[in-house]
């Protein structure tokens, strides 16, 4: 197996700059530029040199043994000065010697997995973790690195498990009485876990909502103040604004933090009837994007858009307030009037969809659950129907069964893998 290498910290000019080394030939690099291979994990203060015996830098190296490492590989950390100059001349150097190479996007973290220090679900939440951007997607994708749905998979594993090795004395002992009791006690644990990834499954959409951002669309008539608005909310000048109605004719974007939720304000076209086309086509994906919004608000001059079917998490409000002082539930853009009240409501309406997400967060792990939703399923229905079924039902508790393996990474998941790592740095 080749030695990899790569810069493990941002590009450019920095203060530090880490380059990591994993593979067969990792110490001997170490020894190769520093003369010595300092104690593991810890860091000793080395003199890095060329094959001529030429200073590079003067660094802290750190050093890890095999199957105590990032990648379970013996691995080595350089923390350089942060200069171009000085990683470029130490890279040349590393990559002077036989077998080692630079890594792939992903490749360190590619070796974990593969040497059984992390499972596929944790690699899906360091990547999630790496690109976070709020405090909820943080916490989010903290949990899945940490292990949470493995270790859920894994209870969920043993349990059927447990039910397969009490289906198998029905299956030895077919031709004798089997006691009622065992089959009860089959049937207790197939509940206990499909009730389990029942209520994991229902979590998955608040989570990929977490992950991905929610969605508050802005709608109402032209010149109701959408556009003011959404220049208040982002404390900027992101959408035009005109006293002429129609001015927003696409759907203007904006992401921004919302006590920790990741949230995307958009600003939509005024509804109404029209005969100019471009301003249809407008309406028309304001009416789609307001459709797959989590949050609505509504701006009215008093009277609601006809088209909408009311949701529990709209808000209407009065726009405009700064000219019409008559509005009790009235916002203004333009004086900044309900202005923290709207964000509060809509942080209490996120953040309440967010609290219902569970650990999974992938559209992959959805498959998995149901596939093993399904089984379990069949396997209950055959258990009420009598004992003669156990091979049957043995064969469903293996489907599930394979289907949480392939959740966390055990089966069927080479061609997944490249996509995931694509993703990647160099570095990780």
């Amino acid at each position: 197996m080749d030695t990899i290498y790569a810069l493990a910290s941002g590009q450019g000019k920095a203060g530090v700059a880490v380059l990591r080394v994993s593979g067969p030939q990792a110490h001997d690099t170490v020894k190769r530029l520093c003369g010595r291979v300092p104690s593991f994990r810890s860091a000793s203060l080395c003199r890095i040199q060329d094959a001529q015996g030429k200073l590079l830098d003067r660094a802290l190296v750190l050093t890890f043994a095999k199957g105590a490492s990032f990648t379970g590989e013996q691995s080595a950390e350089f923390h350089l000065h942060g200069s171009r100059a000085i990683v470029k001349a130490v890279m040349r150097e590393i990559g002077l010697a036989e077998g080692l190479r630079i890594a792939e996007p992903g490749e360190f973290t590619r070796r974990a997995l593969e040497n059984g220090c992390m499972d596929l679900t944790e690699v899906e939440g360091l990547a999630n973790l790496i690109d976070a951007e709020t405090e909820a997607q943080r916490r989010l994708a903290l949990r899945l690195f940490e292990g949470a749905l493995g270790v859920k998979v894994a209870r969920w594993r043993d349990t059927l498990i447990d039910a397969m090795a009490l289906l198998a004395v029905t299956i030895d002992f077919s031709d004798e009485d089997v006691p009622d009791e065992m089959n009860a006690e089959v049937h207790a644990l197939l509940v206990a876990v499909l009730d389990d990834l029942e209520r994991e499954l229902s979590g998955i959409a608040a989570a990929e909502r977490v992950r991905d951002g929610f969605e508050v669309a802005i709608i109402g008539p032209p010149n109701i103040g959408k556009s003011t608005l959404l220049n208040a909310l982002a404390g900027r000048d992101a959408a035009l604004t005109s006293e002429v109605a129609g001015t927003t004719r696409d759907v203007i974007e904006v992401r921004m933090d919302i006590d920790g939720l990741p949230v995307t304000f958009l600003d939509t076209a005024g509804i109404r009837e029209t005969s100019d086309a471009v301003e249809t086509l407008g309406i028309e994906r304001a009416l789609r994007r307001a459709e797959n919004a989590d949050v609505r608000v509504f701006l009215t001059d008093g009277q609601m858009p006809t088209g909408f079917v009311s949701r529990e998490a709209d808000i209407v409000l009065v726009g405009k307030t700064d000219i019409s002082r008559k509005a009790v539930n009235g916002i203004s853009g333009k004086t900044g009037e309900g202005v923290h009240d709207l964000l509060r409501s809509i942080s209490d309406r996120l953040g309440g969809m967010a609290s219902l997400a569970g650990v999974a967060t992938q559209e992959r792990h959805r498959i998995a659950i149901a596939r093993s939703i399904v089984c379990l399923n069949h396997a209950l229905a055959m258990l009420d129907a009598g004992s003669e079924h156990a091979e049957l039902i043995a064969e469903e508790l293996r489907q599930a069964v394979s289907a949480l393996d392939a959740l966390v990474g055990k089966v069927d998941v080479e061609d997944l893998l490249d996509s995931i790592f694509k993703k990647f740095c160099l570095g990780k």
